[in-house]
């Protein structure tokens, strides 16, 4: 089978998602200039450099009261930063809960009864429970081809790990399974692990 997105697929349902996978979930935290606080899940997400680290992720759709974008990225635009939360299989049910289109004065933490916890270096709000979590300064928001897609950039300027998940001086997935988003309605569960030498080393 061969398509041009242009054309369409002709299938049911948008192969697309389905076909980059499996993709990190950021559940992102922000805080509006109001000091209303914000958490959505979004999987056009990851890392994109060690030094100093970053990571970026991506907003594709709209909400009629921020003015082309979600709360998301209209309070990354106002405050200038956000924290990435990493999400674990346990907390698939509260994440999945965040991500319905409520109104912009809603608290997301306050919705699926997620416990937060204020950030050490940026004034922004984090899931106390996170395996891990990432402060970052914003650096860049793009806006990229399509009505409402924009990509955000930022500088990690703090990582909180939970103590649990650290074995012997290793950030252990096992310890809390990395929930990961696929196509259509799919996620899956990193349950397993291996290591591969490089060439040479």
């Amino acid at each position: 089978m061969f398509y041009r997105p242009a054309d369409g697929h002709g299938l049911p349902h948008n192969p697309f998602n389905a076909i980059v996978t499996p993709r990190p979930i950021a559940w992102v935290a922000t805080r509006g200039s109001d000091g209303s606080d914000n958490l959505a899940p979004y999987s056009f997400f990851n890392a994109t450099a060690y030094v100093p680290p970053q990571v970026m992720f991506a907003s594709t759709s709209a909400k009629p009261d921020r003015d082309g974008t979600k709360d998301t990225v209209a309070n990354i635009r106002d405050t200038g930063v956000f924290c990435v939360n990493i999400v674990e299989y346990a907390m698939k049910d509260v994440m999945n809960q965040t991500s319905g289109d409520w109104s912009a004065d809603t608290d997301e933490f306050s919705l699926a009864s997620v416990d937060k916890a204020e950030c050490s270096e940026i004034t922004c709000p984090r899931v106390a429970a996170a395996p891990a979590s990432l402060e970052c300064r914003m650096t860049q928001i793009h806006k990229i081809e399509g009505e409402a897609n924009y990509v955000v950039f930022g500088e990690v300027v703090g990582i909180h790990l939970r103590d649990d998940c650290v074995v012997d001086g290793v950030f252990d997935v096992l310890k809390f399974n990395p929930l990961t988003r696929m196509g259509y309605r799919d996620y899956s569960v990193i349950r397993e692990k291996f290591s591969l030498k490089r060439p040479g080393e």
